[in-house]
């Protein structure tokens, strides 16, 4: 005898997650309407599996840093960008996906003005970032939404992801600021926002860039 169980009954701790397999995209629709936008866990879905994680409270802190880390770099460099937080990224029927946050940077222009991110009308956003995920699911997610590159930070260390004709590559060097060795740069300032307050940390960097 099977037994159904509302997905408003689930309950995650902080820190753990579950994958529900064979769910159709039409569930997954469901699921997101039947929560609502005030959900405390993130979802990740790809060709029928659905990963629901509960992040920790230490989750929330470095992906925050490093998108005002990247939005202080782009300013200084003069450059156009728009973040998108979490906004949820669908490509109907195969992925959808809730970054931790994602910009706008070399498409920012063509996403004046939009409210409501449909990717069918929107190129995907040019950078996610991510903070502890260990899931090939996640991936595989952006990969189906086109993102040229994603950033994985995890255990104080940055990886970066390139999109290409075989799938992602993992890389030293990010398209978005080529000349900056941001493997090393990102866990050191994100360290330091921690230990002495994001605020420092940005007027330091920026300090530094104007510099150098």
């Amino acid at each position: 005898m099977s037994v159904t169980i509302p997905i408003q009954a689930i309950e995650l701790t902080p820190g753990s997650q579950i994958i529900i397999s064979n769910l159709s995209w039409q569930d997954f629709e469901q699921i997101l309407t039947d929560l609502g936008e005030k959900r405390s866990s993130r979802f990740t879905y790809y060709r029928g599996t659905l990963e629901i994680m509960s992040p920790l409270a230490l989750h929330e802190r470095p992906h925050r840093i490093i998108a005002d880390i990247v939005k202080a770099m782009l300013d200084i460099q003069g450059r156009d960008w728009e973040d998108f937080g979490s906004t949820t990224l669908k490509r109907p029927e195969i992925a959808g996906i809730e970054p931790d946050t994602c910009f706008y940077i070399q498409n920012a222009d063509r996403v004046q003005g939009c409210t409501n991110l449909n990717l069918k009308e929107y190129p995907p956003p040019d950078l996610a970032i991510e903070s502890d995920v260990t899931s090939k699911t996640t991936l595989d997610a952006y990969e189906a939404m086109g993102v040229p590159e994603v950033w994985i930070y995890r255990n104080k260390q940055l990886k970066i992801y390139l999109l290409s004709d075989e799938g992602y590559v993992e890389t030293s060097v990010s398209l978005i600021f080529p000349d900056l060795s941001l493997i090393e740069l990102i866990p050191q300032m994100v360290q330091k926002a921690i230990d002495q307050g994001t605020s420092k940390m940005l007027r330091d960097l920026k300090i530094q860039f104007r510099q150098s």
